[in-house]
């Protein structure tokens, strides 16, 4: 018996508008697992990439925190993961395809956060932005340059689910993903990070419970757990109630919810360093940037081979986590050197 097919075959009794996986495709065409959907697969492919990995390590909001219960890029990815699952299990979407997006939808964001992008974007004359680096992960720099090979539907889906201070929910179709399932990874990635970084911001002393509006506690809840089950209650509601012609949220969440946001921004994001320790990043990142500007065969790959050199620079500093910059930096910028009975020998990261 053909394991993935019988699994292809169960995938009918989801919604009319889920995705199927028997109907995805890729960049290159592949021979199909005989236990795996493809959505699977690249489920699979994401968990087992470098990058992936690399998430632990890279800031979520606050930046080298000095205690062990901070988000990081990855907690923030698995509690979006967590969520986006929940809402399409509701919902009767394809949760393989909502579990993939969910987990590679941040693989490019650069160390220390959106001070780190800020930076790196001036570097580049296109401009960067991290979601368009995380298809590039997928698409160009994974497995020495061969890329995962993901399907269209996960793809999109990693490429549409960014917002900034854009609407949630845009009017546009076309900033939307082709799926139901991205759809949802959209909406989640903001029900985590609205919460989760009220929570560290709190612990962070930077706010207090106090600070938080009075409408979004009389809306949402008073905790970080009430908040997160009244926000993915209502989109399941109100998405059924459309019979999933979208995923969205009644008029009064989604308002509160982008009043949180600006919260955040005001009182977290935008005063969480001082101009003086964003000037340290910037200072990091620019001499890694022309440190291997002078000698690039030294740190970074061949490929994408037709790539100018700057961009690949760029590809491997967007890459780095943030202890890898600072030890890098550090290597760069400080003479260190480990005695020895016979000379002295240099140190190497």
């Amino acid at each position: 018996m053909n394991i993935r097919v019988e699994l292809e075959k169960r995938e009918d009794s989801l919604h009319p508008k889920a995705a199927k996986s028997a109907n995805s495709s890729r960049q290159r065409e592949e021979k199909k697992s005989p236990v795996r959907t493809e959505f699977q697969r690249d489920r699979d492919r994401i968990i087992h990439a470098k990058s992936f990995r690399r998430l632990e390590y890279k800031t979520q909001v606050f930046i080298a925190p000095q205690g062990d219960h901070f988000r990081t890029r990855l907690t923030h990815t698995l509690e979006v993961s967590q969520i986006a699952r929940t809402i399409a299990k509701a919902l009767n979407l394809n949760e393989d395809l909502t579990e993939a997006i969910a987990l590679g939808h941040d693989l490019g964001h650069t160390p220390f956060g959106h001070t780190g992008e800020k930076v790196i974007d001036e570097l580049l004359d296109e401009g960067f932005r991290h979601y368009k680096q995380s298809l590039r992960v997928v698409d160009k720099l994974e497995y020495d340059g061969k890329g995962l090979n993901l399907t269209t539907e996960v793809r999109d889906g990693i490429v549409k689910h960014s917002k900034g201070l854009g609407p949630i929910i845009p009017e546009d179709n076309k900033y939307l993903p082709l799926t139901l399932e991205g759809h949802v990874v959209r909406i989640s990635d903001i029900i985590a990070y609205v919460n989760h970084d009220i929570d560290d911001a709190i612990r962070a002393k930077l706010i207090m419970d106090k600070d938080i509006p009075a409408s979004t506690k009389k809306l949402l809840g008073r905790t970080f757990a009430k908040r997160i089950d009244t926000i993915v209650l209502d989109v399941i509601d109100r998405s059924l109630h459309r019979d999933l012609e979208t995923i969205t949220m009644s008029d009064e969440i989604y308002e509160e919810i982008t009043k949180l946001r600006g919260f955040l921004y005001d009182r977290v994001y935008w005063v969480k360093e001082s101009a003086r320790e964003r000037k340290k990043i910037e200072t990091i990142l620019l001499t890694i940037f022309s440190h291997i500007k002078k000698e690039p065969a030294a740190f970074i790959n061949p490929f994408p081979e037709n790539d100018p050199v700057e961009r690949r620079i760029i590809d491997f500093i967007a890459g780095m986590t943030d202890r890898y910059s600072l030890n890098l930096f550090k290597h760069i910028t400080l003479p260190i050197y480990y005695p020895q009975h016979n000379g002295m020998k240099r140190h190497k990261i």
